[in-house]
Order: C-alpha cells, then structure tokens, then sequence
C-alpha cells in the first residue's frame, strides 16, 4: 500500500504527540517484575517491547534528520541484524533504565519533525527495513507502531479498547480497502458487526473472534 498525502501530515504528527504520551506513562508505570514478564508477541518480553519502541524511534528520527538535510538515511543502518541485536541487548534492563530510554527516544523523534520543511515532507524519503519510503508517511508509521505494541505490552492499563479512536479510523480506511483488492471478499458480517477498534485488532492479530473467520496476516 502507498498512501502518500500533500503537505505536513499534521493529524499524523497529533496522533504520534498522544500515543507517544500514552507510552511513556506507561512505561513509567512498570516495575521490574513486570519488564520481565511475557509481552503477547511471543519471544519477546515487555522488556524487549519498550526497548524495540525506543529503538524504532530513534531509527526514524535518523531518516527525518538525513531527510531534512537532503539525503536518505538507513533506518537501521546494520539491517535486520543491528535492530534484532539492539533490542535483545536492551530487553534486560532494570524499568526504570527502559523508561528513561522510551521518554528520550519518544521525545527526541517529537522533536525532530521540526527540521523538516514543506519541500521535505513533499520530497524527502527514507530506507526502511522493506524498501523506501515517503518522509510524509514516517509519522503514521510511527503512529501505528507506537499503538499497535503498546497494545503488545500486555498491560491490564492498555487494551484494545484504549486504541486512539482516530487512529483506528485512519488505519481501517488503508486496511479494509486493501484486503478487500486482495482477497476479493468483503468482511464476513460477524467481522463487520465488530467495533471498529475491536475490528481492526482482529485485521492485525491482536483479537481473536472465530466468528469473523481468518484475517489473514496484514501486520
């Protein structure tokens, strides 16, 4: 999917700004017994979920500042196995360390959309892990990102309920479109019936109802 608008993605950025709060007192709120219990990813735990969040930050804030000045930057410039090591190196580190990390990189990618003019949000790109993207699509990214692992956390303060109502919205106007072109079918009427954030943890994985059948893998 391409999904490139004109101009500064100011709802994007707004949406980023609450999400990223959200995160950090949540963050905040763990202790080192719950850092260390499974996450819903499996693998992973809640130590590995913040510090991929932090890592992910501070991956796109490098292409928003390459972008800014012209260039292009690898938003993780040892691939795959640079973002895999750094979360396992971060993952087992006391809460307090992880909180203090997830507010820095959070507030710092806030920080750096500044930089970009009106022409590097309407030309700028960067080289994600699948290819290159649009500089006006890194704040929905991060947005989506942001939403969809702090649900991940597994934390009693955050369900699929919680999920920013406007980003449920803009991310079911991408999701249902595209699975439509791509599987020929509209949802099954169990699936449509659902609530739409309820709806959209069920296109991602987050939410099982066999009544609404397979999803399919989306993300």
């Amino acid at each position: 999917m391409t999904f490139r608008p004109d101009g500064r993605p100011d709802a994007d950025l707004a949406g980023t700004a609450r999400a990223h709060a959200r995160l950090i007192a949540l963050a905040a709120s763990v202790d080192d017994a719950t850092v260390r219990r499974p996450s819903l990813l499996p693998g992973w735990t809640v130590g590995h979920v913040l510090t991929h969040l932090a890592r992910n930050a501070d991956g796109i804030r490098g292409m928003v500042e390459a972008a800014s000045d012209g260039g292009v930057a690898q938003m993780y410039p040892g691939g795959m196995e640079q973002r895999n090591g750094d979360i396992e190196a971060g993952a087992g580190r006391p809460a307090a360390e992880l909180a203090a990390d997830v507010r820095t990189a959070c507030e710092a990618l806030d920080a750096s959309w500044v930089r970009l003019s009106d022409e590097g949000w309407a030309t700028g790109e960067g080289a994600g892990p699948f290819g290159r993207r649009p500089a006006v699509q890194f704040p929905f990214t991060r947005w989506r990102e942001v939403q969809l692992h702090t649900l991940d956390l597994g934390l009693d303060a955050f369900g699929v309920d919680d999920l920013d109502p406007e980003y449920v919205t803009a991310e079911l106007s991408r999701l249902e479109p595209a699975r439509r072109e791509r599987t020929g079918a509209d949802l099954t009427a169990a699936a449509a019936a659902l609530p739409p954030a309820q709806r959209l943890a069920w296109m991602v994985g987050r939410l099982a109802v066999p009544a609404a059948g397979d999803p399919g893998t989306w993300m």
